[in-house]
């Protein structure tokens, strides 16, 4: 399996959900825990089975609410529930409240299900996931974690893991290569958390490959800590084409902002006028919950980035 775009039943109540890395910089805990009972509406009960990093929490517990719940909808009296139906075992982003109650991000984030030595991992959103190791997902997470939380982790096992998979042809979607495929989207997106800067020349591949949108989106990610002249023009050239996907523009725009492109402020304003303003976003079904996540026209991204130059 590549990317599983989950299907959720019909929502009144809708949210903007947030991007994995808010997720983990705002938990306090990592952990694996199986699902002991569940009710919709008032919360999980787990059992820890390990307690991977951040702070510790005691064997059995009670997850009973949300703490990036932001609601753009409500009707009546439906709130948002606890989707654990089926669910066995998951790795949980876990924070507690001003009350000590621990919750997960949103209904639909801050948690992946483990089945059969595989996760449903989320590196970047919801809306985007893939079928994971276990192993791989939890020494990468674990290093995520610790790293947004100004802890040590294991850079020996990244940078291995990093050039096995991104040496490799950029995969695609048939059958054969998904495998290859969501090893390589851990490995950009583990980039990106990380805030490597010695990987270029392996992430350009990934950029231009054409055939796979969810590759351009990982790699347009990781090149985010590359401020040379040479990762902005790779940027940049992404950004005039107009045969890149409109989402994948924004992402090479919000990677480009950030190394502060001043010396290319007037091709900016130059490519802003004739840029997309075409609604964009994840897509997925009109009901799904988390339908309302913002996520600006090309035209839009670039107008923000310019007036911070």
């Amino acid at each position: 399996m590549g990317f599983l775009f989950t299907g959720l039943s019909a929502m009144a109540t809708t949210w903007d959900e947030p991007w994995q890395d808010k997720i983990i910089r705002e938990a306090d805990s990592f952990v694996l825990a199986k699902v002991l009972s569940f009710d919709e509406e008032k919360g999980v009960k787990i059992k820890i089975l390990k307690n991977l990093a951040g702070k510790e929490l005691p064997v059995e517990t009670k997850i009973t609410g949300f703490y990036l719940l932001h609601l753009c909808s409500r009707s009546g009296n439906e709130g948002p529930e606890f989707y654990f139906k089926g669910v066995d075992s998951c790795y949980f982003f876990l924070k507690k409240n001003e009350k000590g109650n621990l919750g997960i991000a949103t209904p639909t984030s801050g948690y992946a299900v483990l089945k059969d030595g595989n996760v449903y991992a989320t590196y970047r959103h919801s809306y985007h996931q893939a079928l994971v190791l276990s192993d791989t997902y939890e020494q990468t997470m674990t290093a995520i974690f610790n790293n947004y939380h100004g802890l040590t982790y294991d850079k020996n096992f990244i940078k291995s893991y990093v050039e096995k998979y991104l040496s490799l042809k950029p995969a695609g979607f048939s059958k054969d290569e998904i495998p290859t495929f969501c090893a390589q989207h851990v490995a950009l997106e583990s980039i990106y958390h990380l805030q490597l800067t010695e990987y270029y020349n392996l992430i350009l591949p990934f950029l231009y490959h054409a055939e796979n949108m969810h590759n351009q989106i990982s790699a347009a990610r990781a090149l985010t800590w590359y401020y040379s002249k040479e990762a902005q023009e790779a940027l940049l050239k992404m950004i005039e084409d107009k045969n890149t996907s409109i989402f994948v523009q924004v992402m090479c725009i919000w990677a480009l902002e950030d190394s502060k492109p001043v010396a290319q402020k007037e091709k900016l304003t130059k490519i802003a006028k004739d840029a997309s303003t075409e609604e964009n976003g994840f897509g997925g079904n009109i009901m799904d919950p988390r339908v309302c996540t913002s996520f600006p026209t090309v035209k839009g991204a670039l107008n923000a980035m310019i007036q911070k130059l």
